[in-house]
């Protein structure tokens, strides 16, 4: 109610700021901003400090237009698609499995496990092997910490496996986690095949060049690998001789266990001796000040003497429900009851009974009996918030009471945000309470799931859990029909594919009877309906990046020729939507690359990395890790072609800035830039006037504008731009660098008088102190002509046009393709002032470069031959006008029949690409220019 006692507040903010790792969110304004303030926080502390996900909106050294702060964010791993979620479930599997503060005799073990890896090689995999429940996972959580205590240079990579057919048990998203994590381990950023076949065959050839890498061991370590889909087919690596530094240990249940794998060395891990038990009992029982009489205790004694009734999840279950009972009711009564139950999931039955006569009325029961069934039907587990959703019924109230409890006996756990049973035998008891009917009962409760995330489908609210939950509902239930049409919508599969989750993907357009061919022409028709309702930028930005993951999908799956279409129709729209020199153009230039070097088209690769390169050096900096992802591609490119100098020299380039970046951000695989000085903002405001602080406040400026807080941004600009004239002089690049920023800002608020004003002061400074090529010069000079032309200030823009198109021509020669873009956005603004004369031998000269550099069939050519025919057509020239417009539509029409499936690929080593460009106006014969 906007009243807050200031001496407890006080009180608090004192106390906290004694902690090592505190976090103060001072706010005032009403609850759902706080929330949404705190929300934001603790997301982005997840995500860095915790993941170490990098935060790429952030890197811009100079603004231009702002990106879609909706768009997915890129990737941290060059081209490799990165889950956060899966990590974060692994770390949260690790812990939990580590949470028992008994180590229950592991001591003998230890040892065991210490000899495997100091044992000489070659060495196969060590096999831990227990019944259900015995500790597998308890051990070997416990013996990585000691490990990472100890051996600060040891490798170790873990994945536990949670419940079967869940996505933490899908075999090629396993091996891609842990290509993925040896990979960042070793600094190298490389394509990785999403083809799930080749992942687990090139597994084993990635082991072997990465760990060679590594200077100490390198320790894998599977649980339950046993659950894991078809595990002796998929993990047939394990059977390969294993590089000198590296060990693996599996842990599996003995009744499951392949038979091949139990000719390995194992590690079996024997009942508890009653001493165990009796300590892990008293340790639960204690903390719930519980104290056991000595009959009690030898009663216990009998009871725990079978494999089944001392192993470590069943002593802890007892020992629990004892706790639990407490001194309010009868312990020799529950005693008794647990004492006729033989085995661990018996004993979880007895659990659930007791909780079912805790609650008040039947409708709580009835809920118990819903919450549990839902989610043992999910694929992953349900949130709470969907509960609530599923259940209006139930209360917030009732749910954290039921919740309290399963979570206290081991029922049920949370993984990343979602409910899911702690154990599979849990599960295993759901099953035996609730649904005896058996799939009928099932398929009822999917239903259900299924109904919910139909609704949101409708209601447009594609998230990750509808993308991971729907399509495997509807292929548990086997219905083909509704899983193909979840599958077309655009948005499902593309948060499938984007989060790495390739393998399902294909599986379930397996299931539904389509191949690879028939798959890829279903998503273009879908891609073509969608485009025919977008209107406005956003609604297209979004469309260039439905293009651009179905090129990578089709990239991935080998259909090169096909991959070509959406990936040019998505550089085409973003350089239309966007601005040809915007970073996601270049990222769309990197991925029509990658194309082209599969092809083994090297001259087209080659161009199109240059391209990528130029734009990220003139957005981000010369020094930035993005610019290190294009030097390593060209040299990977040089390499294949055997172009060994040119290779090394822009490997050593990349690798100083991945060095440099690595050590301002403190880790090895890539934080934020500004996570650390973000948290020192009231040192820099009150801190010394130096450059350093003067480019933070700048990249600080540069931060709050990409997540449009303007006015915070305005103020971080400005004191950059103060600090720097006091500093370095008001003529120096680095002021420029902040009029540039503060002109940009100025220009998304509409402020253009500003605006004008910033960039002229900064294009002086550039001109004065910078080479006639130099990138930043070509930057302020292409904003400020863009400006003026939004100003209605065209004879201020001409010679500004004029200069991009001679900066161009001394940075890559007459004959370049960037060359040609500049001619072109020059004839448009001699359209628009209704200087045909003028605009005409631009044109011609630009389509004569686009033909020599990309074929008679592009694109490009398609769209200068149409503005060509305009101009023509406006000079009354109109045969001239027909000849060139009919020329332009065979290049859209040969485009369309290659997209429909009808036409051959006819990519010729001159170049040619054909294009699936349709026009983002529908009146585009009748106006100039897109750009």
């Amino acid at each position: 109610d906007d009243r807050v006692s200031s001496v407890s507040v006080q009180q608090l903010i004192e106390q906290i700021s004694h902690m090592n790792k505190a976090k103060i969110i001072d706010h005032v304004g009403s609850v759902e901003e706080g929330a949404y303030e705190i929300y934001s926080c603790v997301e982005k502390i997840i995500k860095q400090d915790i993941l170490g996900c990098e935060m790429t909106e952030l890197e811009g050294k100079d603004l231009g237009n702002k990106e879609d702060s909706s768009a997915p964010e890129e990737e941290v791993f060059g081209d490799v698609l990165w889950d956060a979620h899966d990590e974060q479930e692994q770390m949260e599997a690790f812990q939990q499995a580590s949470n028992s503060a008994c180590e229950l005799g592991f001591e003998k073990y230890f040892e065991r496990l210490n000899d495997l890896v100091a044992a000489p090689a070659p060495i196969p995999p060590l096999l831990v092997s227990g019944g259900p429940g015995s500790g597998k996972s308890l051990l070997l959580s416990k013996w990585i910490q000691l490990q990472q205590k100890h051996s600060p240079n040891t490798l170790i990579l873990y994945h536990f496996v949670g419940r079967p057919m869940s996505t933490s048990s899908e075999s090629a998203l396993i091996i891609k986690r842990l290509t993925l994590k040896l990979m960042q381990h070793s600094w190298l950023v490389s394509p990785l095949t999403f083809d799930p076949a080749k992942l687990l065959e090139e597994f084993p050839r990635w082991l072997e060049k990465l760990s060679a890498r590594h200077h100490g061991s390198i320790i894998i370590i599977i649980d339950s690998i046993d659950q894991i889909q078809q595990a002796e087919k998929h993990m047939k690596w394990l059977i390969d001789p294993l590089p000198v530094n590296v060990r693996v240990i599996v842990s599996v249940n003995v009744e499951t266990c392949p038979q091949a794998w139990r000719l390995w060395p194992t590690l079996h891990l024997d009942p508890l001796n009653f001493k165990d038990v009796k300590s892990l009992i008293s340790a639960e029982c204690s903390s719930a000040n519980v104290k056991l009489t000595k009959e009690q205790e030898k009663k216990l004694e009998r009871h725990c003497r079978s494999a089944t009734t001392c192993n470590a999840l069943y002593v802890t279950l007892l020992g629990k429900t004892l706790a639990c009972v407490g001194n309010t009711g009868n312990i020799d009564e529950i005693l008794q009851q647990c004492c006729q139950c033989q085995d661990t999931v018996s004993l979880y039955r007895l659990v659930l009974r007791s909780i079912q006569e805790s609650l008040q009325s039947d409708k709580e029961k009835g809920l118990l009996r819903e919450i549990l069934c839902v989610i043992g039907v999910s694929h992953n587990g349900v949130s709470e918030s969907e509960l609530m959703e599923l259940y209006p019924e139930l209360t917030s109230a009732v749910l954290a009471s039921l919740l309290h409890s399963l979570h206290k006996m081991c029922v049920l756990t949370y993984g990343c945000g979602l409910l899911k049973f702690q154990h599979l035998q849990a599960w295993e008891m759901v099953k035996l309470q609730y649904m005896e009917e058996g799939e009928n009962v099932i398929s009822a409760y999917r239903q259900k799931l299924v109904q919910y995330f139909t609704m949101q489908l409708s209601q447009d609210r594609v998230t990750w859990r509808s993308a991971d939950e729907l399509p495997w509902l509807f292929q548990q239930q086997s219905d083909k029909q509704k899983l193909h049409k979840c599958l077309l919508n655009l948005f499902v599969s593309q948060n499938l594919y984007k989060r790495g989750h390739f393998a399902e993907l294909l599986s379930y357009w397996q299931l539904v009877g389509k191949d690879k061919s028939s798959m890829a022409a279903e998503y273009f028709d879908s891609l073509k309906e969608y485009e025919k309702n977008c209107e406005g930028e956003e609604s297209m930005i979004c469309l260039a990046d439905l293009y651009e993951t179905l090129g990578r999908f089709l990239k991935d799956l080998g259909l090169l020729s096909q991959a070509v279409a959406p990936l040019q129709r998505s550089l085409e729209i973003r350089e239309t939507a966007l601005d040809p020199d915007h970073p996601r153009v270049a990222q769309s230039l990197h991925q029509l690359a990658g194309v082209y070097v599969q092809w083994k088209k090297f001259g087209n690769a080659e161009q199109l990395y240059k391209q990528a390169l130029e734009i990220s050096e003139n957005a981000y900096g010369a020094e930035h890790p993005r610019v290190a992802r294009e030097l390593d591609a060209l040299a990977t490119l040089y390499q294949k072609q055997n172009k060994y100098e040119q290779a090394e020299q822009l490997r050593k380039k990349s690798f100083k800035i991945r060095q440099r970046a690595a050590r301002q951000k403190g880790s090895l695989c890539g934080f934020a830039l500004l996570r650390q000085r973000a948290l020192q903002l009231e040192e820099l405001t009150l801190g010394k006037d130096t450059p350093d602080n003067a480019r933070t406040l700048n990249e600080l400026g540069v931060l709050y504008y990409l997540q449009n807080n303007l006015e915070t941004a305005e103020l971080f600009l400005k004191r950059s731009l103060e600090m720097r004239e006091r500093v370095l002089g008001s003529n120096h690049p680095d002021c420029a660098q902040s009029l540039n920023n503060l002109a940009a800002l100025y220009n998304e608020k509409k402020h253009y008088d500003k605006a004008e004003e910033l960039y002229e002061k900064a294009l002086d400074i550039r001109r004065r102190a910078l080479a006639p090529d130099h990138p930043s010069l070509a930057y302020t000079v292409k904003h400020l002509a863009v400006l003026y032309k939004k100003m209605g200030k065209l004879d201020k823009a001409v010679p500004l046009y004029e200069l991009a198109v001679e900066i161009r021509q001394k940075s890559f020669g007459p004959k370049h393709p960037s060359v040609a873009t500049a001619l072109v956005n020059l004839a448009v603004l001699y359209c628009q002032m209704k200087k045909q004369i003028e605009a005409l031998p631009l044109y011609e000269r630009a389509l004569k470069i686009y033909e020599d550099s990309f074929g008679h069939m592009h694109p490009r050519v398609g769209e200068t031959l149409k503005n060509l025919a305009v101009l023509s057509y406006e000079r009354g020239d109109f045969e001239k006008a027909a000849e060139l417009y009919k020329r332009a539509m065979e290049i859209k029409e040969a485009e369309t029949l290659l997209i429909g499936g009808k036409a051959t690929s006819r990519h010729s080593s001159s170049g040619d690409t054909f294009s699936l460009k349709s026009a983002l106006s529908p009146n585009i014969f009748l106006e100039h220019g897109q750009r």
